[in-house]
């Protein structure tokens, strides 16, 4: 495995076009499950009951239930050493941005700069209807659903299941990945679009794909270079290690 952290370390000290893309699988070593895993909300909560909007737009009170406690596993989640390592390569130079699928915030607690939250976050609130915010801790949990000043249910400001993506968001992960050189894919199967887009444009772009993943994924056979076998907690300060290695061995010669 050593060989491999070498290679991908490597591949980074001659970068600084790097661009990560993160999944769920980053953040299971910070205590949130995998919402799809055995022990994830979509084993209790049917994602098409509790995460579509027009659910939530039928009753918001029964699936601010599932929010309540999305929201309890989010606010008790600190960043792991996977989200310290990716933020010590954005201080380097080499990583120019953080594509997530999460809404954890875990980067940003990090010390992540350049982060594109895909499918938004949950440190705000918003009315669909009069478009107000409100940061997450200034909304009380008495009242459920919580109202917004002018009587409509608030929601989280993230991505519900049958909603777009915000086009910000979108058009700034086009751009980072388009102009990337290499690609580092960390706990995601990639699987889900539009998200799962993003390895493919990477890779029309020239980038060279490097995916984290202690499983083995469909994108694993199709478009990655090179695969660590590895959770990212384990691996990302490996390879941070590895280049410290080389920048001290520059030194010393």
């Amino acid at each position: 495995m050593m060989d491999r952290y070498l290679q991908v370390a490597d591949r980074l000290s001659k970068s600084s076009r790097a661009v990560a893309l993160t999944g769920a699988g980053i953040s299971v070593e910070s205590g949130i499950p995998d919402f799809r895993s055995a022990d994830g909300l979509w084993s209790r909560f049917d994602p098409m009951e509790f995460g579509h909007i027009e659910s939530f737009r039928t009753n918001p009170a029964k699936v601010w239930k599932m929010l309540m406690e999305m929201d309890r596993l989010l606010q008790n989640a600190c960043p792991n050493a996977a989200h310290l390592a990716l933020a010590d390569l954005e201080r380097r130079g080499i990583l120019r941005a953080i594509v997530t699928q999460n809404v954890d915030s875990l980067h940003q607690k990090a010390g992540s700069r350049n982060v594109v939250e895909f499918h938004g976050h949950g440190r705000t609130l918003r009315c669909d209807c009069c478009l107000r915010r409100f940061p997450r801790e200034a909304i009380s949990e008495v009242m459920v659903p919580p109202l917004c000043t002018c009587g409509e249910p608030l929601r989280p400001d993230f991505v519900f299941f049958g909603e777009e993506i915000p086009p910000q968001a979108h058009q700034e992960a086009i751009t980072a990945v388009h102009a990337c050189d290499v690609m580092l894919v960390v706990g995601t199967s990639a699987t889900v679009a539009p998200a799962s887009h993003l390895p493919f444009a990477a890779k029309e772009a020239g980038a060279f794909l490097v995916e984290i993943n202690p499983t083995t994924t469909d994108l694993t056979h199709r478009l990655t270079d090179l695969h660590v076998k590895e959770t990212a907690g384990r691996a990302l300060p490996a390879i941070v290690k590895a280049l410290e290695g080389m920048d001290l061995k520059r030194k010393l010669n």
